[in-house]
């Protein structure tokens, strides 16, 4: 009776925080403009170029190469400027690039749409680390892992609601009320945003580095800090060994199980419902377990299911390893964030989300290109194999956080901002 009382406070506490309640609210409205753009964009460029493979690669590129190019630049500027007025204007700039692409649109110039998606993406590289700061700011420590557990469900069911709304409403009102439903939801966005407490004002006793000084000092801050350096190497594991297997899913169905490809949307199904019930079982233990067993528990299981999707000739078998898969990557990505959050100066919050990013997508990347190239002569169930034991690496680098005690890593002399006294002496 006692521990249920305590839970009911618990979540009384938690919801009881303004600024949990305004970020959520505002997450939900740009999640629905995220997914209404992406559907729309999509089916707009399939249906203008008559399927064409070439153009929806674009999209892609215009969504994921911001990744690399502007996470570093825009956590940097995250850390400089003041992240709620940041958020706001990024989510204003948005919408209103929506609106000078429906007017290109209406003049003819249907590929103007490509740069719905080019200019979004890069600028939620600015406003994605002024949120993490933001969370530094307004979240106690001992709610940042529930916080972040409750962001990721929310993301996670919009995996399955997102491509519903967005085709319904392309396919009901075309493109051009589509980009209009999408500008709405980015200014609900902001102006929910307005909610959120003023940003606290600058040290007037701090001297503003030059923005490259800043930048370095983000990847010298990740690197000096122990928690943070076996995190980074951790992270860009997970990304090669997820992107060994990335564009290999449908060749398990087609050629490991002998099945249509048809088959392939009931693993992207079950991925996606599991990631939800996994989100919902991290906001409950989020507060009984540490980040770093999270993390360790989400890439071991990782491991044994990917293997086991790589060795299974049976469907339900790999229908379950698939569900096991889906249901713990919410460990993963609420391990990560909460590790972040817990040992990152607040001054270095958006830098240090910056220097993840492109590590990560890198990784990935350059293990997706391999990949097709090794399946052509290396067996499927390898491949898994060696996917499987990157992840169980990945768990031995983050055992290694064990001993640590998650706590903000103090600036080493070299990063600290310098304050006017000290530029005077």
């Amino acid at each position: 009776m006692l521990q249920k009382l305590n839970r009911l406070l618990s979540a009384s506490d938690f919801f009881g925080n303004k600024f949990i309640r305004v970020i959520l609210l505002s997450s939900l409205f740009l999640q629905t403009g995220v997914w209404v753009r992406n559907f729309a964009v999509l089916l707009f460029v399939m249906e203008m170029t008559n399927n064409d493979t070439v153009a929806v690669s674009l999209l892609y590129v215009a969504e994921y190469a911001p990744i690399f190019i502007f996470s570093v630049i825009g956590g940097t500027f995250a850390d400089r400027w003041r992240p709620k007025r940041t958020m706001i204007w990024c989510d204003m700039l948005s919408a209103l690039s929506l609106l000078a692409i429906l007017a290109a649109l209406l003049a003819g110039s249907w590929q103007a749409v490509f740069f719905t998606t080019l200019l979004s993406a890069i600028l939620s590289q600015f406003s994605q680390p002024s949120g993490m700061k933001l969370f530094k700011q307004h979240v106690p420590e001992a709610q940042i892992q529930t916080g972040m557990a409750m962001y990721q469900t929310l993301i996670s069911t919009f995996m399955i609601i997102g491509p519903v709304i967005g085709t319904f409403v392309f396919s009901a009102y075309g493109i051009h009320v589509s980009l209009v439903v999408v500008a709405i939801a980015f200014v609900l966005s902001a102006v929910t945003l307005l909610l959120l407490p003023a940003d606290k004002p600058r040290d007037s006793a701090s001297v503003q580095e030059p923005f490259w000084t800043e930048l370095r000092g983000g990847f010298q801050y990740v690197l000096q800090h122990q928690v943070l350096r076996l995190l980074f190497i951790a992270f860009g594991l997970g990304g090669l060994a997820v992107g060994i297997i990335q564009p290999l899913g449908i060749f398990i169905v087609v050629e490991q199980l002998s099945l249509d490809k048809e088959y392939y949307q009931w693993f992207a199904s079950t991925n996606v419902v599991a990631t939800i019930a996994g989100g919902l079982l991290v906001v409950g233990i989020s507060r009984r377990v540490s980040a770093q067993k999270i993390l360790a528990i989400g890439n071991l299981v990782s491991a044994f299911s990917v293997i086991g999707i790589g060795v299974s000739t049976y469907l339900y078998v790999s229908l379950a390893m698939q569900f096991i898969r889906g249901f713990v990557l919410p460990f993963i990505q609420v391990g990560i964030n909460s590790i972040v959050m817990k040992t990152t100066n607040e001054a270095y919050v958006g830098r240090v989300n910056g220097t993840f990013g492109p590590i990560f997508m890198g990784s990935m990347v350059l293990m997706t290109m391999l990949s097709g190239w090794a399946s052509s002569f290396v067996p499927l169930a390898v491949i898994f194999l060696i996917s499987g034991i990157l992840f169980v690496i990945a768990t031995a680098v983050i055992s290694l956080m064990f001993r640590h005690t998650l706590a903000v890593s103090a600036p080493s002399v070299d990063t600290q901002p310098v304050t006017n006294s000290e530029a005077l002496s």
